[in-house]
């Protein structure tokens, strides 16, 4: 029996930049893979909401809702740092809405909407956070070698969701990923803070990689084969099923077994 696992990190087709996903396959496919529960996380966004959580409660899967952030980065405001934030109630559906919101009027940095951490301040009732992986901030410090750093950014994120925030683990064969997940792992054993695994997903199939590579070189305004292109994604950001997921974390249970923690908290109606 594969052990439980919960998809918290997914682009749908409305991450109009990176998203291939279509709602109603994906909840056919969660249902078909028996999965009890799926998260859409788009892009600075909720448009997928409503239909998503008809689809997923009509298919008897648990929806959980959140979104895919930018968090300005004072290191470098040119390289904004990712932030999911998964909703556990009605109090963290509406916090979230004003913080997507104010990204969209007040946070916009080149053509991107970016939050404030310190927006944060009482807005991160009801919301749980998962770190953003490699590309989170406290990522980006543990590959630089800034433990230092590191250990103050997570002190931060602790303050503003104390035992609602998780260091996420991926493995989607990207650049410098192992790297950072052994970082992490240390950290958050040196820490006591929990980890969770999540695979990044921005299409169904592994098939479905190729036009998922046109569809963000449309919106980069670059073609397939610009050797200059930036290759952000990887042919294993897809649905996987329970058994591979359990396959690739077989060395960190607790990352899964989190997945499964996290959606029982997520209760929004």
């Amino acid at each position: 029996m594969p052990a439980p696992f919960v998809h918290l990190h997914l682009h749908t087709e409305y991450s109009l930049v990176d998203g291939l996903v279509r709602v109603k396959p994906l909840v056919k496919a969660v249902a078909a893979a028996g999965m009890p529960a799926c998260a859409v996380t788009d892009q600075s966004n909720l448009f997928a909401l409503v239909k998503f959580y008809k689809a997923a409660i009509a298919a008897g899967i648990k929806p959980i809702i959140g979104a895919d952030v930018w968090v300005h980065n004072e290191q470098d405001p040119n390289q904004p740092t990712r932030l999911v934030l998964l909703c556990q109630d009605r109090a963290g559906y509406l916090n979230l809405n004003e913080l997507i919101s104010r990204s969209y009027i007040d946070g916009q940095h080149r053509g991107v909407p970016v939050l404030q951490k310190d927006w944060l301040r009482g807005r991160s009732n009801g919301l749980i956070a998962l770190s953003g992986g490699r590309a989170g901030d406290v990522g980006l410090a543990l590959l630089s070698g800034n433990g230092s750093l590191a250990g103050q950014l997570l002190d931060d994120w602790l303050a503003l969701f104390p035992d609602r925030y998780y260091l996420e683990l991926q493995r989607t064969g990207r650049e410098h990923e192992e790297d950072y997940l052994h970082a992490a792992v240390e950290l958050a054993a040196r820490r006591d803070v929990p980890v969770v695994a999540t695979n990044d997903v921005h299409f169904l199939k592994p098939d479905d990689f190729e036009a998922h590579e046109a569809r963000v070189c449309i919106h980069d305004g670059r073609t397939l084969d610009d050797p200059r292109r930036p290759r952000r994604h990887s042919e294993q950001q897809y649905l996987k099923t329970l058994a591979e997921m359990a396959e690739l974390f077989a060395d960190i249970p607790a990352a899964l077994e989190n997945s499964v923690e996290i959606a029982k908290r997520c209760n929004l109606e």
